[in-house]
């Protein structure tokens, strides 16, 4: 892909819905509403608004400006700036398609399935039961494999198609064409769910369960290292994604008013779909008379266990309602897995000149036979672990490694007259001390935290024995592969 024929995005529009897409994945409507119930409800807002100010926002301005300054992906932008750099561009790509795309679209495959479901609620009354057992048919422990499960197996192939499939037609008619559907599809599913859930009885009270205020959560140093870590990870930064998408802006694009906006669109879409999740949980618990203090939970555990279940209990619609949610979990995956797919395939074409075609092909067949570990009876377990890994260790590395890059050795201040020159919003002293200072020290306080707890008590109740080879293998795994692409010519 050479300068001359780069691909760029027809409007800006559609550029903005692809980032908004990019940042809206499953954690908004699966990890948000709890992670903001049990440190605060709406108190917990203060430190999410302050945690995307001085870590979600800076960095966002730092990929989309070094991607746009340089017109390439994060490994050649990276290598632009010092040849030696590339690998540390290359080591975020690659750890993000051949480690969360491989477990995430296994999770859209869950959704596909699901949606099957729905239509005559097949998980039952025991919702726990069914999910772990019946359908994923967990074993014993991470290195009891069970054989692979071909309702998972066929419902992550379909995804694997469908990114294929749209990653092919290109940056306009795949890419910007998806989001355009699926982004505005997927606001108005949850504005149905919520006004649905208004005329059930218990939503309001769900509601306000969500978003009910302790103050007195605010001198609890992990609600603010929860709500640093959430902003990081659903923002989409430390992925490449970011550097890739902004790279098919034309020169002197908003960078600083696109990057707000998209941070403002993501924080809006995570509150409001917690209040969707949690109206649904008041009505459940109305019907059920069980405290939603005793049913919420997040990840996979609210989406396939709780949810089906308060579904079950809805006094009209509720098949239809099972669909509405499924669909929604499934639109937003797939915005988030073929942002995923860009950044390693846009990332490929600028290293090895080679075509889309050949590169998405190549990337989603290998992807799919890597995704198969997930989809056995012990999938679940290294889905779990890998997740961990990579999340609170990989990505926040990451993110340290480019802060310290960009403010430091590229300049902070040459990228703030960059990104000011197309922007009505300008970055200043401000903007430059949180990148130079802020953000880095935010992230190595999470990195030790995250250390400390894992020496203090092994993640998960796992084994040390498996934390090591599947978690720290993969981690490692990924930066030896790392290492190999960037040597290749």
């Amino acid at each position: 892909m050479s300068e001359k024929v780069r691909s760029t995005w027809n409007t800006r529009a559609g550029f903005l819905l692809a980032a908004i897409g990019s940042a809206i994945g499953l954690g908004n409507i699966w990890r948000f509403p709890y992670i903001a119930y049990k440190n605060g409800g709406g108190a917990f807002l203060i430190p999410y608004a302050v945690a995307v100010l001085v870590v979600g926002i800076p960095l966002l301005i730092l990929e989309q400006g070094i991607g746009n300054l340089y017109r390439a992906s994060q490994p050649m932008a990276f290598a632009k700036i010092r040849k030696k750099f590339e690998v540390f561009g290359w080591w975020p790509v690659v750890m993000v398609m051949f480690g969360i795309m491989l477990f995430y679209t296994v999770v859209l495959g869950w959704c596909i399935n699901y949606l099957v479901f729905s239509i005559d609620l097949s998980w039952g009354a025991d919702t726990e039961a069914f999910f772990h057992n019946s359908f994923l048919g967990i074993t014993s422990g991470p290195f009891d494999f069970g054989g692979l499960h071909y309702g998972v197996l066929l419902g992550t192939f379909l995804v694997w198609v469908l990114v294929w499939f749209i990653s092919t037609r290109g940056v306009r008619r795949g890419l910007e064409l998806a989001n355009k559907i699926a982004i505005p599809l997927l606001v108005v599913l949850m504005v149905i769910m919520m006004v649905w859930n208004l005329f059930l009885d218990g939503s309001g009270a769900g509601i306000a369960t969500f978003l009910r205020p302790d103050a007195s959560r605010l001198t609890d140093p992990a609600v603010w290292t929860d709500a640093f870590s959430q902003v990081f990870f659903s923002l989409s930064v430390a992925l490449g994604i970011m550097y890739a998408y902004a790279s098919y802006l034309g020169p002197r694009a908003a960078i600083v008013n696109n990057s707000w906006i998209t941070a403002a669109a993501n924080s809006s879409f995570s509150i409001f779909a917690g209040m969707v999740v949690f109206a649904t949980l008041g009505t459940m618990a109305h019907a059920t008379g069980v405290p939603i203090t005793e049913v919420v939970k997040g990840g996979p555990g609210l989406a396939f266990v709780i949810y089906p279940k308060a579904i079950s209990l809805l006094p009209f619609g509720s098949r239809i309602f099972a669909v509405l949610f499924f669909l929604s979990l499934l639109l937003a995956g797939i915005t988030s897995a073929i942002s995923i797919l860009e950044s390693f395939v846009c990332s490929a074409i600028d290293k090895f000149k080679a075509s889309r075609m050949k590169v998405v092909t190549l990337t989603c067949v290998v992807g799919f036979f890597g995704s198969m570990i997930f989809t056995t009876g012990a999938g679940l377990y290294w889905l779990d672990i890998v997740d961990y890994f990579i999340m609170n260790f990989g990505l926040l590395t990451v993110g340290l490694i480019e802060a310290v890059i960009i403010a430091w050795i590229f300049g902070v201040e040459k990228l703030g007259k960059s990104v000011n020159a197309g922007s009505s919003w300008k970055v200043g002293r401000v903007w430059r001390y949180l990148l130079k200072y802020a953000t880095p020290m935010v992230l190595v306080v999470l990195l030790v935290i995250a250390v400390v707890d894992n020496f203090k008590k092994p993640y998960g109740g796992y084994s040390w024995t498996a934390l090591t080879i599947i978690g720290v293998g993969w981690i490692v795994m990924t930066i030896l592969l790392s290492i190999f692409i960037s040597k290749r010519r």
